[in-house]
């Protein structure tokens, strides 16, 4: 289990002119062979996540920072987890630099999927790197 990468679902937002880049992540008991996405889980982890932004909707409103990036679930070594993936968050709250923030992501991360969906479809994870 320690060498399990772990999975993150993070959402890149603004809401009253502030960012916020909340997080869900969870160790992975199995992890989805090479050009596979883990489904099961980044979903439970992106649903988990979006229920914790729309909540947040009660101090007004949202809007996606990023685009078709601002949802993303990522995978990254359980060693990168406490101090570089706080300091990616960290820069970008502070900074704004979207792309910044994406590359620092595409350094430690091994894997990574945008979360998206489409009316009369199921939510779609698309690899990004």
């Amino acid at each position: 289990m320690a060498d399990s990468p772990y999975l993150v679902a993070l959402a890149l937002i603004d809401q009253g002119g502030r960012r916020a880049l909340p997080l869900a992540g969870k160790s992975q008991a199995l992890v989805a062979a090479e050009g596979d996405a883990p489904d099961q889980l980044g979903k439970e982890l992106a649903l988990d996540l979006l229920l914790r932004v729309w909540q947040r909707s009660d101090d007004g409103p949202l809007q996606r920072a990023a685009a078709a990036d601002s949802l993303l679930l990522v995978e990254l070594p359980m060693e990168r987890l406490p101090e570089d993936l706080p300091q990616i968050k960290a820069d970008w709250l502070s900074s704004g630099d979207t792309t910044a923030c994406l590359e620092a992501l595409q350094r430690i991360c091994s894997r990574a999927w945008r979360l998206s969906s489409e009316k009369f479809k199921p939510v779609a994870l698309t690899p990004v790197w």
